[in-house]
């Protein structure tokens, strides 16, 4: 029979008063019985005598007890809510340094009930299961809210701030260029430089090997590379605070004080004037004058408009488009008739190729930035950049599809003012269909369900094929190539027109019938 109704004498037998929960200690303050007091606290050990208490009155326990059994104490001086948060919290601590010590050695948390111990060991397993998808869930919080790596940039500062010496000095400088951003420039105007018709390769007796100077194309690919660079540089220069409130941005060099500003300025300006200058010299000036109006575009205009008006991302797309003019005019100075100057070279009858390329960047660059900006748009919004896509969001998905729809007519003027064969209509037009099918559903669900990240991803391949299948069908490659995998004979001038005129095939008759009439 059990010393207490609803107390199993297991509970009450063989324990001391630090292993008691209170529900059992108020239900025996309320029991007036002595022999069951006696019996309960058989166990408890005087604090002065060290004798076994027994039959002691209730006066027997006085505050000094208490105040020296922590348990105790916090039993009858504190509330259950009070004493439970105790209980835990100290559970916890246990638990910890339990973790760290051998099985065998033996933990506070012994002392605790069996009911106890096992709610306690539900939460912390649950707290640790929470700080754990914390843990993943931050881990992965870079890749899930940006479609592409972290800056380029960034990571060439990591690298660079755990090397020493010149490697340091070389990682440094070259993220400060932003590498990645300098090499799509850098494509985009030699792409542009091989699709320049040439005359000789659009005749159909043209029997030597046609191509544009190798010197002009290193002199191009070196001095744009290095007014990307200097625009780049001094881009990085004007925004360190802001680039610091950036996921993205925030490992950038001159905001870890890799570099010291007038280290920055110095390769800013140095990469600006060789750069220019070799394009002036290794090009033609109206190159140059591209390249530098770039930099004031890019640095001066474009940086500090970020933080006034969303405008900036159409200013942003006249920088990538001026690239592309950059290549053309490169190639065209080659042929002109007029020394090569400006006027010529920008607005002449064999320009409009430049400008056509120069209108497929600028078309690119909303559906490839306004997708990319969605993802980010919160951090935008808190450095205080004005972009589209938490100004207006729902603009910013119209624009991304207008642009997208754009690529069409130009991509088909490429083909009809001769710069690309007729089947470019139809490959292109495969691509920019894929391209403006993203755009719509970025569009229809405001960047939710992926479509950001679809029609990013969607932009990042666009560009390469568009550009790949423009120089591989450009206007008589596909002929020529014809002709030297069959091998025609060489056509001069005069069989040429021959043929063409029909003359050569009646004159082979007339010979053939005044032959049978004599």
């Amino acid at each position: 029979m059990s010393l207490l109704p609803g107390l199993p004498r297991s509970m009450i037998a063989g324990r001391d008063a630090n292993t008691v929960c209170v529900q059992c200690w108020r239900k025996l303050g309320r029991t007036p019985s002595l022999p069951l007091r006696q019996a309960f606290f058989s166990t408890v050990s005087s604090h002065r005598s060290g004798t076994v208490v027994v039959g002691k009155s209730r006066n027997s326990f006085g505050k000094d007890f208490f105040g020296k059994n922590s348990i105790l104490k916090e039993t009858f001086w504190q509330s259950r809510r009070e004493l439970g948060s105790s209980i835990a919290s100290a559970v916890k601590t246990t638990t910890g340094a339990q973790q760290q010590q051998p099985s065998s050695t033996p933990t506070p948390t012994d002392d605790v009930l069996p009911h106890r111990r096992r709610k306690l060991a539900k939460e912390l397993a649950a707290q640790q299961q929470q700080e754990q998808s914390q843990q993943d869930t931050s881990s992965s919080s870079t890749t899930e809210a940006y479609p592409i790596p972290l800056d380029a940039s960034a990571r060439l500062a990591d690298r660079a701030a755990s090397q020493t010496s010149l490697k340091r000095l070389f990682f440094t400088y070259l993220s400060l260029s932003k590498p990645r951003l300098s090499f799509l420039v850098v494509l985009t105007a030699t792409a542009t430089y091989s699709l320049y018709p040439v005359p000789q390769l659009l005749s159909t007796a043209a029997t030597g090997s046609p191509s544009l100077s190798a010197l002009t194309l290193l002199f191009l690919t070196t001095g744009t590379a290095l007014c990307s660079a200097s625009a780049n540089a001094f881009n990085m220069l004007m925004e360190p605070k802001f680039d610091a409130q950036m996921t993205r941005t925030r490992n950038r060099p001159l905001v870890r004080k890799l570099i010291s500003t007038r280290g920055a300025v110095v390769f800013a300006v140095l990469c600006g004037v060789v750069g220019t200058a070799a394009l002036w010299v290794g090009v033609n000036p109206t190159t140059a004058f591209l390249g530098a109006a770039n930099i004031v575009l890019y640095a001066g205009i474009y940086t500090p408009m970020k933080r006034m008006s969303v405008l900036n991302t159409w200013v942003g797309a006249v920088v990538g488009g001026l690239p592309p003019l950059m290549g053309w005019t490169a190639a065209a100075s080659q042929y002109a008739h007029d020394d090569g100057k400006w006027e010529e070279l920008l607005f002449g009858p064999d320009s409009v190729g430049g400008w056509l390329c120069a209108a497929l960047l600028f078309a690119w660059q909303f559906p490839h930035f306004n997708s990319l900006s969605w993802s980010i748009r919160d951090e935008y919004k808190n450095a205080g950049y004005r972009m589209l896509a938490w100004v207006n969001p729902r603009q910013n998905g119209r624009v991304a599809l207008r642009y997208a729809v754009l690529m069409f007519p130009v991509c088909i003027a490429l083909s009809l003012t001769g710069i690309t064969d007729y089947s470019y209509i139809a490959t292109s037009s495969v691509v920019n269909g894929w391209m403006a099918y993203k755009a719509w559903e970025f569009w229809k669900h405001d960047g939710h369900k992926g479509t950001a990240r679809g029609l990013f991803w969607a932009s990042v391949w666009h560009l390469p094929i568009v550009m790949v299948l423009a120089m591989a069908q450009k206007k008589g490659l596909g002929e020529r190539l014809y002709r030297s995998l069959f091998g025609y004979g060489d056509l001069d001038e005069e069989d040429e027109l021959y043929y063409e005129a029909g003359e050569l095939e009646e004159e082979e008759k007339e010979y053939q019938r005044r032959r049978v009439a004599s």
